[in-house]
């Protein structure tokens, strides 16, 4: 007998969000951007997953890994995604990953940028989303 978790239609569900960092969220020297913005990112997609996958906004309750692997800088263009990897009753586990897709490079000129090919990954995350029960 198939496991009805691993053919539940939600498995696999990703969602992407992709937005540009403003100077005014860089905080540090060199236009750095602190890592709580990208988490502010992951907590935008997984509200989307949650209303694809259950028809409500859920609530992201908690990363159980989180890795910063590179800076983001103001200027960048940050493409933010969660793909849901387990099902529970009133969970889902999700894997969130972040890549820089565009870069300024004020050196070149005051508004001078470029495409990053291949995408610059910078955070990698997983996390725990919690929807109401069926009960509820």
């Amino acid at each position: 007998m198939t496991d009805p978790r691993s053919t539940d239609p939600r498995l696999g569900l990703t969602v992407t969000h992709r937005r540009y960092v403003p100077h005014a969220h860089a905080h540090y020297g060199g236009d750095l951007v602190d890592g709580a913005y990208t988490l502010g990112l992951f907590g935008d997609v997984a509200t989307e997953v949650a209303i694809r996958a259950d028809g409500d906004e859920g609530l992201l309750a908690g990363y159980s890994e989180v890795r910063f692997l590179a800076a983001v800088q103001a200027g960048d263009v940050l493409e933010a995604s969660c793909e849901v990897v387990r099902v529970g009753r009133r969970s889902r586990e999700l894997r969130c990953w972040a890549d820089v897709v565009a870069r300024a490079e004020p050196s070149r000129g005051a508004s001078a940028a470029r495409v990053l090919d291949p995408p610059l990954r910078v955070v990698e995350a997983v996390a725990t989303l919690v929807v109401p029960g069926a009960d509820s």
